[in-house]
């Protein structure tokens, strides 16, 4: 008996540790799927089905040797309790205790699962790409599979299976099967867990994140602000030659990353949110929250960006209405100096002129027709074929979202 009791004990410990639970889950797990199959038993035997319905069941089990007693009883008289343990429960007995033994321990083993993601929502996770279920991403965790949705990969990312990412854990979403982790790789916070990671004065918090705007795929805009004396936000965040920054860029697949300093001055950060245009002048209309902004024509379609997307940027980082306008002047063309020898000559252009008046024209020496040769060549003739963007119509970027860090 005392052999019988260690075994017993001795595998419980070994589930619990294996599993991570609380032994005392396992324990009732047990006597759960010991009540399911003494009723599948008793089914078998010829028990009436609304006789053992309206009957509540108890089991007594007793975690040093394993023996159980199943009890049944009235619930209105719980008091009088009738022990129903049969002689042996047979094998399907025994094959449904040892399923529903099974299932519950799964069970227990996805709700700690779960209860150890969600104090990492918010965080990084390295995972495997295990399948494509559509365009939705199944990936493994390792102990877990999680689910990146369509919308929340990069657009222009391209994933293979058995490829190993870093992932943001967004949250831990209900759904009809239970809990599930949702990840992502387009969230904006997702950039500033990678900074972190990379740059230690983030992590110790002497660097903090104010505000952050994302197109996944194409360019992020980040304003940073440090307290703390002697420390470079910008710099610390672009790393020596810039290998911070690279860093980040690698993992989102050359994304652009464009790193400011914030400032209570919100003229000023509308103007560094526009980098990299230089020399604009900002005037604000708070009432409206607009800021006008005019830049020389040679800074125009920097300001902008392709398609609007820097100027949609700074409006999302900033939180203002943007209008940005061209102040009409071009900027003037460098002046190139041509050394005399350099110069190309004129080229002669000969005309049909009358026999009469060919006469009378003077025959140039051999001299002076041998003094221009070897200097007939072809002017260079610089065309600037890009279109400047027209400065007529003042172009406008709305704020549709801003994105700040939580404190941590």
């Amino acid at each position: 008996m005392q052999q019988q009791r260690t075994e017993f004990a001795q595998a419980l410990r070994a589930v619990a540790q294996e599993r991570k639970l609380d032994p005392e889950v396992i324990i009732e797990s047990i006597k759960q799927s010991i009540i399911a199959a003494y009723k599948r038993d008793a089914r078998e035997q010829g028990m009436d089905e609304l006789e053992m319905e309206a009957l509540s069941y108890d089991v007594i089990l007793d975690p040093g040797s394993g023996e159980t007693q199943i009890f049944s009883f009235n619930p209105e008289t719980p008091e009088d309790r009738k022990e129903v343990t049969p002689p042996g429960f047979g094998r399907i007995a025994a094959q449904t205790a040892k399923q529903v033994i099974h299932q519950k321990i799964r069970e227990a083993e996805k709700g700690v699962i779960m209860e150890e993601f969600s104090g990492r929502v918010g965080s990084l996770i390295t995972g495997i790409v295990l399948r494509f279920d559509g365009p939705d991403v199944r990936v493994d965790l390792g102990r877990t599979e999680a689910l990146m949705p369509a919308d929340e990969r990069i657009p222009s990312e391209r994933l293979n299976l058995s490829q190993r990412l870093t992932f943001l854990v967004k949250e831990i979403k209900e759904t009809i099967k239970g809990k599930l982790i949702i990840l992502s790789r387009s969230d904006p916070q997702f950039v500033v867990e990678l900074f972190k990671r990379e740059v230690p004065e983030m992590s110790s918090g002497s660097v903090t994140v104010k505000a952050i705007a994302r197109e996944s795929g194409v360019r992020t805009k980040m304003a940073v602000f440090s307290e703390q004396s002697g420390v470079d936000p910008v710099g610390s965040c672009v790393g020596q030659k810039g290998v911070r920054v690279q860093a980040v860029t690698n993992e989102l697949g050359g994304e652009r990353v464009d790193i400011i300093q914030f400032t209570d001055n919100m003229e000023e950060l509308v103007k560094a949110s526009l980098s990299p245009a230089e020399n604009a002048t900002v005037k604000l209309d708070k009432e409206t929250n607009t800021a006008h902004v005019t830049v020389s024509e040679d800074q125009l379609s920097l300001a902008i960006g392709k398609d609007g997307q820097n100027a949609r940027l700074a409006a999302k980082l900033t939180g203002w209405k943007i209008k940005i306008v061209g102040d009409g002047v071009k900027a003037e063309e460098p002046k190139v100096e041509v050394k005399e020898e350099e110069r190309a000559v004129e080229p002669v252009v000969a005309e049909e002129t009358p026999k009469a008046e060919e006469e009378a024209i003077e025959q140039p020496s051999s001299a002076e027709a041998t003094e221009g040769q070897g200097k007939d060549a072809e002017p260079v003739v610089a065309d600037d074929s890009t279109p400047e963007p027209s400065s007529e119509e003042p172009v406008v970027a709305e704020a549709t979202e801003v994105v700040e860090e939580k404190a941590a």
